[in-house]
């Protein structure tokens, strides 16, 4: 079936009479019969089987969400953690070791620069970063690259990558692919279908999709999916019913909450384009947009997100003061949610191998959420007022 109608009725009871929403199982301890009947349990899990067995090695309402998340990456294995952050950190853990590389986009998400200076270097991991070029890449990649890891598109103004292209050089040297999925949440683009080892959401965006639970989630298949799985147990990362719970709820919506985010977005973006002190608009969907043509290829949609970059005249206090006279768009650092938000972003700060952002104007990140647009578009004509005062 479509994948849609698949959200719509994985992970729910199958006996009758039933909930529609599987139950929220709440737990640490589960209780046996017998001493031979754990035996048992241990042993085929030890096997690989997934069972109810302790709530840290996950809960009916956990492998619901599982097995949901596993149909969105189109994967085998997925597992769940606390946030996006403890997935990026389970990657790492899993398949680096001391004294190997790993090569990472140099227009990844913000914090895994933290992991790198804070944990992966001093860890005794060699670090380099690629441009996100396919060339660029093949000239890092030495005999002892234990991983390449990318987001797609790029974070903050959504540099595109040729995923497949990629993906074909991290396969004939044998070196596991991770790629950050936040961006497009399984619903826009799968990169395991694009030849990646490793897809990895920060499900507290687009899947959770109501801004009130925190969850990470790691999909891969064979081996290194069952290793995945093994490592979380090993940290003690997992993930509770009441959030699992939440999670599916919102998944069950995602197709149609993110055609509404986009359809907002797109219109949005076409205006802002038109109004004064806006050097560009940086959204993937936008035919101006740098590897627009690459977006089209692997991409089937777009998102809520899109970012303004203003001319290099405009000094950040317009910008702020922008910020500060909005209504509509809270002032926040994440985005998936239903509703809009804005946040001034430094891509400088953000980049190690691009140093034109230093020559470059203020940027605004805006999320743009699920109100009426019009409403957002009143919201943002008023406020832009204040670029010019």
């Amino acid at each position: 079936m479509k994948l849609e109608t698949d959200l719509i009725h994985l992970g729910r009871p199958s006996e009758t009479p039933a909930p529609v929403n599987p139950p929220v199982v709440r737990t640490s301890t589960v209780t046996f019969d017998s001493l031979g009947e754990m035996r048992d349990v241990k042993q085929r899990r030890g096997e690989g089987e997934r069972l109810f067995s302790y709530g840290r090695r996950g809960t009916p309402t956990t492998h619901a969400l599982e097995d949901a998340i596993s149909r969105l990456e189109c994967g085998e294995h997925t597992q769940l953690l606390p946030s996006g952050v403890a997935a990026i950190n389970l990657v790492f853990m899993t398949l680096l070791r001391p004294g190997g590389h790993v090569v990472i986009a140099d227009s990844v998400y913000l914090p895994v620069r933290r992991i790198v200076e804070g944990w992966l270097r001093p860890w005794g991991i060699v670090v380099d970063f690629f441009d996100g070029t396919p060339e660029h890449l093949l000239s890092q990649l030495r005999t002892d690259t234990q991983l390449i890891y990318t987001e797609v598109p790029g974070s903050l103004v959504y540099d595109m990558q040729d995923l497949p292209a990629l993906a074909s050089i991290a396969t004939k040297r044998d070196i596991p692919l991770a790629v950050d999925n936040t961006w497009a949440s399984g619903i826009l683009m799968r990169p395991l279908e694009h030849g990646a080892t490793v897809s990895l959401m920060a499900g507290t965006k687009y899947v959770v999709g109501h801004s009130d639970v925190m969850l990470g989630s790691v999909t891969a298949n064979g081996d290194i999916g069952r290793r995945l799985g093994e490592m979380a147990v090993t940290q003690g990362q997992c993930l509770g019913g009441d959030d699992a719970y939440l999670a599916l709820r919102g998944l069950r919506t995602l197709k149609c909450r993110m055609e509404t985010h986009a359809s907002n977005a797109q219109r949005l973006g076409d205006w802002l384009a038109q109004q004064p002190r806006v050097a560009r608009i940086h959204q993937p969907s936008r035919t101006e947009h740098v590897g627009h043509d690459l977006w089209q290829r692997d991409f089937n949609g777009t998102n809520g997100l899109l970012t303004v970059e203003f001319t290099v005249d405009t000094d950040t206090a317009r910008v702020d003061a922008l910020v500060e006279q909005l209504m509509l768009f809270g002032i926040g650092s994440s985005w998936g949610g239903f509703e809009s938000l804005a946040l001034p972003c430094d891509i400088a700060t953000a980049r190690s191998l691009d140093d034109s952002w230093l020559r470059r104007g203020p940027c605004l990140r805006l999320h743009v959420g699920l109100e009426a647009p019009g409403d957002l578009e009143a919201d943002l004509g008023r406020a832009w007022q204040a670029l010019e005062n």
